[in-house]
């Protein structure tokens, strides 16, 4: 079965090596025009889909759990009928930036929403989809929300995070600004604990920082699918595509980034991309709901990859520039303009998580202590 686009896109993208050719991604099999000839395997160029494959059967499924010897596709690679080695057939394009930061901005906004409204007319054509969205209070989520509000899609909001943390205030102010209602998700120690197995198993991985990140998301999904919601709009991908990272704004001087320009350290951020997606794919599925990501739609990565240097970061250091600038049409400026933390921090995960290690014995002087602690919760 192939996930996330109709077939004859995906043919389309394979006789032309084309890896934007209007999708929100795939994955899986890619059926044959002859009844009697076997599938290809494929994922799109951004790993927007899981896919994982038993490396001794040859057999494949959307998650690593049903596999004994699953390894993940990679993506941008098929595998064709009767071949055993995969074959890299997409790569993301390096096309010339935009002239300019007006020309960029207005290209980035009809994108944005071109990107939004394509995720709308999906929901609006399958009467069982029902959508909600992880809202953090950020210029990423907050232009998915009044995106898909103005496109006639009613989404409520949902956001998580610890009492007093920075993402529930922020969630809780930008709501205010946009004047909509929020659902809040408070979190506790018990929801943490109760959930760390759950979510490193599913992802399956057991490292502290793919558990922090994993576990806000899978908290907010799990409340929105026991209000019945199938499907959770994300802000997935912006910080990648837009230069939202520190170490991108700060290349070449920062020491976590190879590249010499501000866009070939975004450049080096999408290449995280199919192994973060997959992990917040898996744990969104664990909780009961599929993701919905309107700013990977290939309209706005097209864009995206088109934007120059200071449109990623400006001269003071503004990160995401041009999506800023762009989201003043979909919200507030102080909403369009507030800085961020990164989930597990601004929902204080990390810092739950740190003191449940600890408690049950594994402290910091020991190497890696959360996930050690992680393990040990995978093995009960």
């Amino acid at each position: 079965m192939l996930h996330g686009a109709p077939p004859e896109f995906v043919r389309r993208a394979l006789d032309d090596a084309d890896p934007l050719v209007g999708t929100a991604g795939f994955a899986g099999a890619l059926p044959s025009d002859r009844d009697d000839a076997d599938e290809t395997l494929v994922r799109d160029v951004l790993g927007r889909y899981p896919l994982f494959v038993d490396e001794e059967t040859g057999e494949w499924t959307p998650s690593p759990t049903g596999l004994a010897n699953a390894r993940s596709f990679p993506a941008g690679h098929v595998r064709r009928p009767g071949d055993a080695e995969l074959e890299r057939v997409w790569t993301l394009p390096d096309p010339v930036p935009f002239a300019d930061e007006q020309t960029a901005v207005a290209e980035l906004r009809t994108a944005v929403r071109d990107g939004v409204d394509a995720a709308a007319s999906a929901a609006s054509d399958d009467p069982d989809m029902e959508v909600a969205v992880a809202f953090s209070g950020g210029v990423d989520s907050a232009v998915v929300a009044s995106g898909l509000d103005a496109a006639g899609i009613d989404a409520p909001l949902y956001a998580g995070g610890f009492p007093g943390s920075h993402d529930l205030d922020a969630a809780r102010s930008a709501a205010y600004a946009m004047d909509r209602e929020l659902r809040v998700v408070e979190f506790t120690v018990g929801d943490v604990e109760r959930a760390v197995p759950r979510v490193a198993r599913a992802i399956d991985r057991p490292d502290a920082m793919a558990v922090q990140i994993a576990l806000p998301l899978y908290l907010v999904a799990e409340r929105a699918a026991s209000d019945g919601y199938t499907h959770l709009a994300v802000g997935q991908g912006a910080d990648e595509l837009f230069g939202g990272y520190a170490k991108v704004a700060r290349a070449p001087e920062d020491p976590r980034v190879d590249a010499d320009t501000v866009r070939g350290a975004r450049d080096e951020m999408l290449a995280t991309l199919p192994d973060q997606l997959e992990r917040d794919v898996l744990a969104l599925r664990a909780a009961g709901v599929e993701p919905v990501a309107p700013l990977l739609h290939d309209r706005v990565v097209e864009t995206a990859l088109r934007l120059p240097g200071d449109a990623l970061v400006d001269d003071r250091g503004e990160r995401k520039r041009a999506l800023r600038l762009a989201a003043r049409e979909f919200v507030p400026d102080r909403v369009a303009f507030r800085e961020k933390k990164a989930v597990q921090y601004g929902s204080l995960a990390a810092r739950e998580l740190d003191r449940l290690a600890r408690e049950a014995g594994f402290k910091r002087r020991m190497d890696d202590h959360v996930t050690e602690y992680v393990r040990s919760r995978i093995d009960e």
